[in-house]
């Protein structure tokens, strides 16, 4: 399993005249922006030296220190970049040094120094809570670390400020279902594959729903941390069993009809767990019990399973109407995680 960084590039805005500057070898917001152009182009060796000839003018200037650092960053150099990114955290803009917190996170992160990049990604939320990828990346660091039940309550975060974003819904299912909470999983799962159906990430996500709904358990990994925020019971885990036990013994035409059958009593069921979590849990029971409500939980399975399944295709192409239906309805309703 692959994860990404989601990289924060923050250049200030140098002031009028800065073209002019740029044709000075000599001024400090030249050296800069030559230094960006080079780094764009991947020739970081040329890049670093331009931020270090603007360093030996201003050792402090944020900006350059955060560009030193970010070029190292891209070299490979980790090591090397902390000194740099450490003195770009000391500026006066918030945004600027949530962006510099936020390398901090990553260049420490990929030196396998999870407690650190934790912490550097703290700062940076700090700095600007409003910053949808810091909180990515700081949910990537807990789940790199064992983490899980923080990385899921982060990427619930990261998700409550952007629904849309299929990388933190992903995250968050995969969170929950390291942690055997089935049903979070199955939410997770199952939205992330109506934002992303027909990726390879979308095959992974819908052989790990299926382990679910054939009652697979994941077992504990060696070096797990037990989070504070995973119940010993979890509720969900049960009203699920409950409702995919009524389905045992029932004949289905397709396996895509018994995964209609199985979402739809899930779906039904499960907005009956007491509301003791953050918000996703209340806005995915309420808008997963809405769609099982329509008639476009035949059409939802088929979406969902597009990806790893042949024949949903199929009957996507030969069913246009309720493809329609399903897309228009999913268009008009969208999970709000507040």
């Amino acid at each position: 399993m692959r994860f990404y960084f989601k990289i924060i590039l923050f250049i200030c805005a140098l002031g009028p005249g800065f073209d002019a500057l740029a044709q000075s070898d000599n001024s400090v917001a030249g050296l800069i922006k030559q230094g960006v152009e080079l780094n764009n182009q991947k020739k970081y060796t040329e890049a670093a030296d331009s931020y270090k000839a603007a360093l030996t003018l201003e050792p402090e200037n944020v900006q350059a220190n955060y560009q030193m650092a970010f070029t190292l960053f891209s070299a490979g150099k980790n090591t090397e970049a902390l000194p740099f990114i450490e003195k770009a955290t000391t500026g006066t803009n918030a945004k600027f040094t949530a962006a510099a917190y936020s390398l901090m996170g990553s260049i420490y992160q990929g030196t396998g120094q999870l407690p650190n990049a934790v912490a550097a990604y703290q700062n940076a939320i700090k700095a600007d809570p409003g910053n949808q990828r810091i909180y990515y990346n700081l949910g990537i660091a807990y789940f790199k670390a064992k983490q899980y039940g923080e990385a899921e309550y982060t990427f619930a975060n990261a998700m409550a400020l952007d629904s849309s974003d299929a990388g933190s819904t992903r995250m968050y299912a995969l969170s929950a279902f390291h942690q055997n909470k089935r049903a979070e999983a199955t939410f997770g799962f199952c939205r992330f594959l109506m934002l992303e159906p027909a990726t390879t990430r979308s095959a992974e996500a819908y052989g790990n729903l299926q382990n679910i709904l054939e009652g697979g358990v994941l077992k504990p990994e060696p070096g797990y941390r037990a989070s504070r925020l995973v119940s010993s019971a979890d509720p969900g885990n049960k009203i699920l069993t409950k409702a995919l036990a009524g389905l045992a013994n029932r004949k289905y035409a397709t396996p895509a009809d018994l995964m209609a059958a199985q979402l739809k009593a899930i779906f039904n069921s499960i907005g009956d767990i007491p509301v003791e979590k953050y918000a996703f849990w209340q806005s995915s029971a309420t808008y997963f019990k809405a769609l099982a409500s329509t008639d476009n939980m035949p059409a939802f399975a088929r979406y969902i399973s597009q990806r790893a399944k042949p024949e949903s295709v199929k009957w996507l192409k030969n069913n246009p109407d309720k493809l329609s239906a399903l897309q228009s309805w999913m268009a008009t309703h969208k999970p709000k995680f507040l």
